[in-house]
């Protein structure tokens, strides 16, 4: 019924960037809260950032400053610009969504099948 496209993945040396991208589609009714998470080897997942639908955003510590969450609305589309990369950085990078069904009312949580990201020169 719904899913969640990510793109944008990729190898990069220290210090490059890499956008993200991560498009719902399907039946859609409203979407709250999107974001990314990143799961690392040997780790659990973890949150990058999260945008809600009127904009406000909160990132992890790790990436305050180097990694920028923004969303397009009306393509239910968010992105994850990010900078300065370094090693830490290289993940599994999943996207989120907090979404309603068409016609429905209740927030179901939706993920995306995930974007390799790794940095090393």
């Amino acid at each position: 019924q719904v899913q969640l496209v990510e793109s944008g993945g990729g190898l990069v040396q220290p210090g490059g960037s890499l956008r993200l991208s991560c498009a719902a589609s399907g039946s859609i009714g409203s979407i709250n809260t999107m974001g990314w998470y990143r799961q690392a080897p040997g780790k659990q997942r973890e949150l990058v950032a999260l945008i809600t639908d009127g904009g406000n955003t909160n990132y992890a510590d790790s990436v305050k400053g180097r990694f920028t969450i923004s969303r397009d609305n009306a393509k239910n589309t968010v992105f994850l610009q990010m900078n300065s990369l370094k090693p830490e950085d290289t993940a599994v990078y999943y996207c989120n969504a907090h979404l309603t069904l068409r016609y429905h009312s209740d927030y179901i949580c939706y993920w995306g099948q995930g974007t390799q990201v790794t940095v090393s020169s």
